[in-house]
């Protein structure tokens, strides 16, 4: 009599035992000698290694990338702290003075010592100086229509920009200093306070200083301080 075929072995669908073990996680309680002979793939070496070895580099991966995290965390908050420091100083000496010709003087030496910002002009429209007794100091200009057309121009349509500035351009919008051979860098924004004032400049010789990708927050929260300070300094008007 003829011996019946072996019926063919049967496996389990991957699948339903990652499942199942998934909904019995104590399956392997007491039954720790199964978890030593667990072999699973190497992440570095190649080969297999044990359950319990992988779960020690995983883990140990997983802390390392937590206190990279961590220490990015920590680096991103001490440059938070320490640019707020050197703002709160640019404001309050911004705060001291008493003219607008030193609120100018005062913004270039803050910005030069504290913010590594070499070049600064501040443009102002001809009637917040037209009353003044003496022809602004640097940084400060008077507006004319060619200046206010680059600057425009510049700007592009935006309130604040961070651009490139061709020696050309640094002459003109920065006459008190000394034009770069090469093209430098600067971020503009407008001076308004209900009604047009000027323009800040803020530039740089290093053309990567001041890229278009950066954001423009504290340009434009120094214009607004400005905008304010040389409105309230500037004289009052004949009556």
């Amino acid at each position: 009599m003829s011996r019946a075929a072996p019926e063919p072995r049967k496996t389990l669908d991957p699948d339903r035992v990652a499942e199942w073990l998934a909904r019995h996680p104590d399956f392997f309680v007491g039954r720790e000698g199964l978890l030593q002979q667990l072999k699973v793939p190497h992440p570095e070496a190649g080969g297999a290694t044990s359950l319990l070895e992988r779960l020690v580099h995983d883990l140990r991966h997983r802390a390392e990338q937590a206190e990279w995290r961590l220490e990015q965390l920590l680096e991103s908050a001490r440059h938070n702290e320490a640019q707020y420091r050197r703002t709160r100083e640019l404001v309050l000496g911004l705060l001291e003075a008493e003219t607008p010709d030193a609120l100018g003087q005062a913004l270039a030496t803050q910005m030069a010592e504290r913010f590594q910002i070499p070049a600064v002009a501040v443009w102002c429209e001809p009637a917040l100086t037209d009353r003044e007794p003496q022809p602004p100091q640097a940084p400060r200009q008077v507006l004319d229509d060619h200046a206010r057309a680059r600057l425009a121009a510049l700007l592009d349509g935006r309130t604040s920009r961070c651009t490139r500035l061709t020696a050309t351009d640094w002459a003109q919008l920065l006459p008190h200093t000394e034009a770069p051979r090469q093209p430098g860098s600067c971020a503009l924004s407008r001076l308004a306070l209900g009604e047009p004032l000027g323009f800040l400049v803020l530039a740089s010789p290093d053309p990567d200083h001041f890229r278009a990708s950066m954001d423009t927050l504290f340009t434009e929260y120094v214009s607004d301080v400005l905008a304010r300070l040389l409105s309230r300094l500037g004289p009052a008007p004949h009556g």
